[in-house]
């Protein structure tokens, strides 16, 4: 790549011609703050956060967006530049809700840190505020354009990684705001409660709808038997709002502080993913023998198939019947376990702990109930429960590990943890369904081609003397040039893998929010993933078939996979909808 020189503030540089200022400013250690800016996906200089002087410039420049050229000469610590920005944030926060002791965002919020860097500490222009409703009305996604700054990162994300377009800026100057179509509350639109329009805010504007209260409630009753599950992208991020590097694995000390906050018993959803591969696993080699609806395509991610029955309903019936792991693992905890430990199911409170604020929205599926009960009664986020450790008094750092709690515990498999990463349920199903199409074990259980973090993989597999096309697609987007390509006809596959967010449920909208710079410079999607692999291939047992404790379950009460138990009880469907509600 060509190369340019330049200066910064007095020290000579060397970049890549196609950078901008803040590209080769931070690349030489020098950080230019910024509010507006998400790499590679909101990138229009919109807040003026990062404004510059250029040598021989008429004014001041935005640094995202400003190409370097050979010769420029940058200062970005002038008594003009330090200026300029302090007017610019103290502006933005004369209209902006300033009650950040109760904001959820308080100590993690972008502005507030902005604040703390430049000094401000008092404003001057004090005057006329806009005061906006709350719409709290979605089961899965709090907005509040009281806290909200118009950098615009949250409409990036929806409309081009997403391609939902759910929200969008209305209205002009003093009146601009983030809606929804026509006013009316994400509910109420093809909004699929994926959350990356959470991950994505630097402030507190969104956040996930609170179910910590909830959950305090039914740990205080004693008629409750609270039961609580874990999904596996959890334990590659939790430990990051407790200070640990990004992609820190803490399965052992999340147990440990599930057991302290109070919970009955504490299940790993790996078990639910086990199960989950056996019923789908099923389903795909039923229907490549019986030519049936192929290809087929995963339904682990809520969001994913809300995006589906929005956007392209004449694939439901391709979608698999199988319930998400912790659906599943809710509905035989009702029954077999219920059963099993004699505890009437309207006693059994579920707790599912997940990466994904449409877990919520799933949760409340009337698709998804068991014999009257849903099968799941509250969905936290990961950030709800490091909510709940703080709130306990609990040093998570400092606990000791513990293991999962029978009869489902400590012989989940590898292949279940996979799931948390882009590509890890078709790599878990391939595991099973090779084994069970030849009868032979695989001699390498790894299958390497469906891994990385590519937006769409392509892969053919060899099963036997049967070639299996395979996809895996992250991201709406991604989903969405995908299934147009098969709409159309231009690709064919018998087994397509999508999850709604950009990595998988690592990087899901109800895990740790970092900064737009921390984005830059750490990849969270491979970081969180490797946590997950390194676990795998730690574990005795990395085939969900040959977990004990699931051949246990369908010896004792589900009969065989796609059986007509297993029908009633962990399978379910999908409904068209129309892509604006009126």
């Amino acid at each position: 790549m060509d190369m340019v020189n330049i200066k910064i503030n007095g020290i000579d540089l060397s970049v890549p011609q196609n950078y901008t200022i803040l590209q080769a400013a931070r690349e030489a250690g020098i950080n230019i703050p910024t509010l507006c800016y998400l790499k590679d996906i909101n990138e229009i200089g919109a807040c003026r956060m990062c404004l510059v002087e250029v040598k021989g410039a008429k004014g001041l420049v935005t640094a995202c967006v400003y190409p370097v050229n050979e010769g420029m000469e940058v200062y970005t610590n002038t008594a003009k530049v330090r200026k300029a920005r302090k007017t610019v944030l103290e502006l933005t926060l004369s209209n902006h809700d300033r009650k950040c002791l109760t904001c959820v965002r308080n100590q993690n919020c972008e502005l507030q840190k902005l604040c703390d860097d430049l000094g401000v500490k008092d404003i001057a222009f004090e005057g006329e505020i806009s005061h906006h409703e709350i719409d709290n009305l979605s089961p899965s996604i709090v907005r509040d354009n009281n806290k909200c700054v118009l950098c615009r990162r949250c409409v990036a994300v929806c409309k081009k990684v997403q391609t939902v377009g759910a929200i969008d800026a209305q209205g002009r100057g003093f009146t601009t705001k983030i809606g929804s179509t026509f006013g009316m509350p994400l509910s109420a639109t093809d909004c699929v409660n994926c959350g990356q329009c959470i991950v994505a805010c630097p402030v507190g504007a969104l956040y996930e709808k609170d179910s910590v209260k909830d959950v305090w409630a039914a740990l205080a009753d004693d008629s409750k038997h609270v039961v609580v599950q874990t999904a596996p992208a959890v334990r590659a991020a939790l430990g990051e709002e407790f200070g640990m590097p990004i992609g820190s694995r803490v399965t052992g000390k999340m147990a440990t502080a599930l057991k302290y906050l109070g919970f009955d018993k504490v299940f790993d959803t790996d078990f639910g993913a086990d199960v989950t591969i056996m019923e789908e696993g099923t389903e795909l080699i039923n229907r490549i023998k019986e030519g049936g609806k192929l290809p087929l395509i995963t339904s682990c991610s809520p969001g994913w198939v809300k995006f589906c029955e929005h956007n392209f309903p004449d694939f439901l019936e391709n979608l698999s019947s199988a319930k998400s792991p912790h659906e599943m693992f809710g509905a035989i905890l009702k029954s077999y376990y219920a059963e099993k430990t004699g505890i009437d199911p309207k006693d059994i409170y579920v707790v599912s702990v997940m990466p994904c604020t449409a877990k919520k929205f799933e949760a409340q599926r009337d698709e998804l109930t068991n014999g009257g009960y849903a099968d799941v009664d509250a969905v936290l986020t990961t950030r709800e429960l490091a909510k709940m450790i703080k709130e306990a008094g609990l040093e998570f750092d400092k606990l000791p590990d513990s293991v999962f709690d029978n009869p489902f515990g400590d012989a989940a498999t590898g292949a279940a943890v996979i799931f948390g990463a882009t590509g890890g349920v078709m790599e878990a199903a391939l595991r099973t369904v090779s084994e069970v199409l030849t009868g032979k074990e695989l001699e390498k259980v790894e299958f390497s081609d469906v891994r990385g973090t590519e937006g769409i993989k392509e892969a053919t597999v060899q099963i036997g003397d049967m070639d299996v096309k395979v996809a895996v697609a992250h991201g709406l987007g991604n989903a969405r040039e995908l299934l147009e390509k098969v709409r159309a006809g231009e690709a064919d596959y018998q087994f397509i893998e999508i999850m709604g967010c950009s990595g998988g449920c690592v990087t899901g909208g109800g895990q740790p929010i970092v900064s737009s710079k921390t984005m830059c410079e750490v990849d969270l999607k491979a970081a969180r993933a490797k946590a997950l692999y390194d676990e795998d291939e730690s574990l005795p047992i990395r085939k969900s078939h040959e977990n004990p404790f699931v051949k246990t379950l369908y010896d004792e009460y589900m009969g065989e996979p796609c059986g007509h138990k297993a029908h009633e009880l962990l399978h379910t469907h999908y409904v068209a909808r129309e892509r604006i509600q009126k």
